[in-house]
């Protein structure tokens, strides 16, 4: 795909169908719909649909992992014969997700010299990879091995299969783009809230061992169609997918490259430590499970109205309000619940905000880089400031593990 024809789809996707002036002033190329092919009503319903399964199992799963943090460090747990370190504990998730994301680096060159049967080959890879972390985690007994397959192989595997079909997606939809990639987007929020509780329910019912293996199969059952029948891009050609050297010495993508690795790094402490912060507070280990999926739940919410906000008073003043409000959220709510015995209000508000705002951010930010960046360079940056997010989610939980492990209401 060439520069011009991923500008035009990445224009549309990001302001309204009807502003052509705009579009075709940041472009010079061909218009959109002689560079794609046609497509039909049930090929549109089956990406939406695939595009929105895929993230639930593997962003929405990723955001569950709290659930098996509080299990894995519980007095109660059954699975690992040691669990001295929350920090290695917490690094178990937070591996996996940030393998999610930083694997955009080294996938998205790859699907541009990609046939077809290639890429649903790697699907399928991804698909396999990620039901053997799972299963292979129901027979560990230490927290690397735990690493090693919760983490690391179902972290390659999902983003294996993340990238492939996510890539292609916002070309399938001309005239309601922002309406199909906003109910895409929500299925992170949405596969919080079914497998937080889920997951809580299943280790108190059936075990860990057997828990890991259901979700084995789960992921199996539900990926493993999408994979053998993901959809190609519209788009003929290759698209650009390297930062230049003139665009990586630029003092503003220096300072986002760093701004985004700051931001994973905080952005995912709240979901990794949730549950567990929730029962030193004195609630339950599945009311803890449940306000997870509470904070899921208005996560998803929180990316469609804030897409709605940002369209309306500007999408960089409405994620730099989304980042403030993160941040008065953990400094005044989650802070101030730290008290004598805790104070469950304020962190029940908490819960709330922050996932509202966290949202907001997470749906904005690909729309601020095409702003500050340009649609032309979109592509390339997106992929490279991924990458550093993912590092930074795999930097932020250890050190929140490590603070938490030697607080006292941790303890």
């Amino acid at each position: 795909m060439s520069s011009a024809q991923s500008s035009i789809a990445l224009t549309r996707l990001f302001y309204p169908s009807n502003n052509t002036q705009y579009v075709q002033s940041l472009t010079s190329g061909p218009s959109e719909s002689a560079a794609l092919s046609p497509v039909s009503k049930n090929r549109q319903i089956f990406v939406l649909i695939s595009s929105f399964l895929t993230i639930v199992v593997t962003i929405g799963l990723n955001q569950a992992y709290g659930v098996f943090q509080a299990y894995y460090i519980s007095s109660t747990q059954t699975l690992l014969t040691s669990t001295d370190s929350p920090a290695l504990v917490a690094f178990v998730g937070t591996f996996a997700y940030g393998l999610t994301w930083s694997g955009s680096i080294f996938i998205n060159p790859l699907l541009t010299r990609m046939s077809l049967p290639q890429l649903r080959k790697l699907c399928i890879l991804g698909v396999l990879l990620m039901s053997l972390g799972f299963g292979l985690a129901s027979i560990a007994t230490t927290v690397w091995q735990l690493l090693l397959t919760q983490g690391l192989l179902y972290g390659a595997g999902s983003s294996l299969l993340y990238f492939p079909i996510l890539s292609s997606a916002p070309e399938y939809f001309d005239e309601r783009r922002g309406s199909a990639m906003g109910f895409i987007l929500s299925g992170s929020g949405i596969g919080g809230l079914i497998f937080s509780p889920l997951v809580r329910a299943l280790l108190s019912h059936i075990g860990p061992r057997w828990t890991l293996r259901v979700l084995s199969l789960i992921v199996l059952v539900v990926s493993l169609p999408i994979a053998v029948s993901a959809s190609p891009s519209r788009f003929l050609g290759r698209r650009t997918t390297h930062v230049n050297l003139k665009m990586a010495t630029k003092p503003t993508f220096l300072l986002s490259v760093c701004a985004g690795f700051l931001q994973a790094g905080g952005n995912g402490l709240p979901l990794t430590f949730l549950a567990e912060y929730s029962v030193a507070l004195g609630f339950t280990a599945a009311f803890g499970a449940n306000l997870l999926a509470v904070n899921n739940a208005v996560n998803a919410f929180g990316r469609i109205l804030t897409g709605w906000i940002g369209d309306r008073v500007g999408r960089q003043n409405t994620l730099c309000s989304m980042c403030l409000f993160c941040v008065a959220a953990v400094a005044g709510l989650w802070l101030g619940s730290v008290g004598e015995g805790g104070r469950k209000s304020l962190w029940l508000a908490f819960v709330v905000t922050y996932g509202m705002a966290r949202g907001g951010y997470n749906t904005l930010f690909p729309t601020t880089i095409a702003e500050v960046f340009g649609l032309q360079a979109y592509a390339s940056v997106n992929g490279f400031i991924y990458f550093i997010r993912g590092l930074g989610t795999m930097f932020g939980s250890p050190v929140g593990g490590k603070i938490l492990g030697e607080s006292n209401l941790g303890n």
